[in-house]
């Protein structure tokens, strides 16, 4: 596994000396800390919860960016690969550096996630997701995105406890309303976030990955590591 691990390490910490900046330099790394659980509400049941909670740094640790609450009730429809969600989630955001401000949203969202395996031992996933915003201090807001997945066994044909695999992710958002009251307005592209990331399966339903994401605006870019447990249970 040498020859796959050390030219994923050298990519990944391509950015660490960005660590020793100031709190508040807005290029500084930043990481993002999740658990990110699903269950069915019995065996074979078409329904069941699926969540995440996840706590976000403007730095590596100590300057709150957002913490994530998420979660929903899932259905999927017989011989269909298809899975739909309808959730809910809470977002508490902060301002970067010693301000303990924070903005409070509430948020309803419905989504579309399906499977398509590419040859092999190409393992992708396509979520469509709908956002309605409730955020402080603004109007009603809705979001559009799409993300696409795509994990690789490295060695072993397909994902199964002992795995290492490399996992990626491209996600792109598209904002509904553009006017969001007080004569503000957002631009039509919100942000695009480009993933990637190394994992290991410990068990049937349980996973982590420890990776980089590039999170871009028209406004700003920024990296944050992420590190993320995965349980289904």
């Amino acid at each position: 596994m040498k020859k796959y691990l050390l030219p994923f390490l050298v990519l990944l910490f391509l950015n660490v000396p960005t660590l020793t900046k100031a709190q508040t330099d807005p290029d500084e790394m930043g990481a993002w800390y999740m658990y990110i659980f699903s269950t069915q509400f019995k065996k074979d049941s078409l329904w069941g919860i699926q969540g995440d909670i996840q706590h976000r740094n403007f730095n590596i640790l100590g300057d709150l960016q957002q913490l994530l609450l998420r979660g929903g009730i899932t259905f999927m429809p017989k011989e269909s690969p298809l899975k739909l969600t309808l959730g809910y989630a809470y977002i508490s955001t902060g301002t970067q550096g010693d301000s303990n401000e924070s903005i409070a949203e509430n948020r309803f969202y419905q989504e579309t996630s399906f499977p398509v395996k590419l040859g092999q031992r190409i393992f992708s996933l396509h979520r469509f997701r709908y956002e309605m915003r409730f955020v402080e201090n603004q109007d009603f807001r809705t979001r559009y995105r799409y993300n696409l997945f795509i994990n690789i066994p490295l060695n072993t044909l397909i994902i199964e406890p002992k795995t290492i695999y490399l996992s990626f992710y491209n996600e792109l958002f598209i904002n509904g309303e553009r006017k969001i009251g007080n004569g503000k307005t957002v631009p039509f592209f919100d942000r695009n976030r480009l993933y990637g990331a190394l994992g290991y399966v410990f068990r049937k339903g349980l996973k982590m990955q420890f990776g980089m994401m590039r999170q871009t605006s028209n406004s700003f870019g920024k990296n944050q590591l992420q590190l993320s447990l995965h349980h289904n249970f």
